[in-house]
């Protein structure tokens, strides 16, 4: 018999299971002519061609379709437009055992994983490099995945950070939204638990800002910097006159959360004893007592706590009154993200830096942010490394790369290089966006204008250029006259 799912099998609560569900996509890291585009992705679900315009797909095959993908919609894109692309480059096949199959047939030199290839075999996390053009990471997404929560179309810019500071367009950030939003529609204690770096602060300023308490302060304190001895009375307060005669009334951390959130960073660093002290308040009476006083106080708080340590380093009974848990997302998890964090990382910069606004970001156009001039190898190294302090050690190297670069590019300097452990061959090719590019040929573009009636627009359109400025000028280049019908 067949393995396909009959009534009988089938079950109201679960989701109907298709080998379909999981996809491969590539993913747009870096485009020299179209930086907009970062963060673009294609579904390669069959037989697919990759290529600029509207490419001459071999038979059998799809040609490839950029979205700007969302769990809530997805919006489709023009096809690509560089004009270092041949019309039809990459050939893709999907195979059996989950990994992708590629061949260039394009005069575009195609690089995989940092090396030279005509052809390969990739899996998600593999990066495509397309000289002096476009650098793509393949990923795999599960089609039928759609977050919890609110489902209501997002307000901010696609590939930009939200409201809330969070940056990323992949499944695992767009999951990490809709647990930080389930979870603050609730009354219960948060864990978030993750590595160094990946943004525990974030996401539980996100969780203030989503509930219902955040007409008030969040109250935030790192845990392991309550001075030892006093963290009874940073917590609780004390009462006036405590312990010496003259001694002001303190509120206390618990006492200044009432109505809002007490956000305790590194909380698996408060010792057994006083995790022990907190349970009382942490129940749904929130009684406790300042240090001196005989009376009980109630606190109406949420605690969300923050650590990157093991469960075990939190006491049994203190852990289980973290009803809501959260684990949050490191960028192996979130690869794809790469890109669009170091475009918010640079022009954070270049907000509080001019010099680094004038020297690496292309001029302003009209209604769009300027873009960053990055280096490919700066990014496709980036998208390989191992990061252990994720979204802080991607920080620290972008202002690596922009203190060390001698050009207008954000480089893969000889310094960052070092630090992503690569050879020194790891550029293979020079990185300069003023490289002579492939611009399509005189047949071509006669070809196009006379498929588009002499329109130089509608002819630049389908040869994948920018404009039409760019073909004027390359049929000044070529001896083609310049009528535009």
């Amino acid at each position: 018999m067949s393995g396909a799912v009959t009534v009988e099998d089938a079950q109201p609560w679960e989701s109907p299971r298709s080998p379909d569900a999981q996809q491969l996509h590539l993913v747009i890291a870096w485009s020299l002519e179209q930086p907009g585009r970062v963060g673009e992705s294609a579904a390669i679900t069959g037989p697919t061609m990759l290529g600029r315009g509207e490419p001459e797909p071999a038979q059998g095959a799809s040609v490839a379709r950029f979205v700007r993908w969302r769990p809530h919609a997805t919006t489709s894109t023009p096809p690509l437009g560089d004009s270092r692309i041949s019309r039809s480059q990459l050939s893709l096949r999907p195979r059996s055992d989950g990994s992708l199959d590629l061949e260039n047939v394009g005069r575009c030199k195609l690089f995989v994983n940092g090396e030279a290839a005509s052809a390969a075999t990739l899996r998600p996390g593999d990066t495509i490099t397309l000289r002096n053009a476009l650098v793509l990471l393949v990923v795999r997404r599960d089609a039928r995945a759609v977050p919890r929560g609110d489902a209501a179309p997002p307000a901010f810019a696609f590939a930009g950070p939200d409201r809330h500071g969070i940056v990323g367009e992949s499944a695992a950030a767009w999951q990490l939204r809709a647990e930080l939003a389930f979870a603050a529609a609730t009354d219960h204690h948060v864990l978030l638990r993750g590595a160094s770096g990946v943004g525990k602060e974030l996401a539980a300023r996100a969780l203030h800002a989503l509930s219902s308490r955040a007409g008030r302060p969040l109250i935030a304190r790192n845990a392991a910097t309550l001075p030892e001895g006093l963290v009874d009375a940073e917590l609780f307060g004390t009462a006036r006159n405590y312990p010496n005669v003259g001694s002001p009334e303190r509120v206390g951390l618990i006492g200044e959360a009432d109505g809002s959130f007490l956000f305790l960073d590194e909380i698996g660093e408060l010792a057994p004893a006083l995790q022990a002290h907190l349970l009382r308040v942490l129940d749904r009476g929130g009684e406790y007592q300042r240090l001196g006083e005989s009376r009980l106080r109630r606190s109406d708080l949420r605690l969300i706590g923050a650590t990157n340590r093991d469960l075990a380093a939190l006491k049994h009974d203190f852990a289980a009154r973290f009803t809501s848990r959260i684990e949050l997302p490191g960028l192996a998890a979130r690869r794809e993200d790469i890109p669009l964090l170091l475009r918010t990382i640079l022009r954070r910069a270049a907000a509080h830096s001019p010099a680094v606004a004038d020297r690496f970001f292309l001029p302003a156009r009209a209604d769009e942010e300027r873009e960053p001039r990055v280096d490919p190898w700066l990014v496709e190294g980036l998208l390989r490394h191992r990061f252990t302090l994720h979204t802080r050690e991607l920080e620290r190297l972008v202002w690596r790369a922009i203190a060390t670069s001698t050009a207008e590019f954000v480089g893969l300097t000889p310094e960052v290089r070092a630090e992503l452990k690569l050879a020194d061959d790891a550029a293979p090719e020079p990185t300069r966006a003023v490289v002579a590019h492939d611009a399509p040929g005189r047949d071509e573009i006669v070809a196009a204008l006379a498929a588009a009636s002499g329109r130089a627009v509608v002819a630049a359109e389908k040869l994948g250029l920018r404009n039409r400025f760019v073909l004027y000028r390359l049929m000044k280049k070529l001896g083609i006259q310049i009528t535009d019908a």
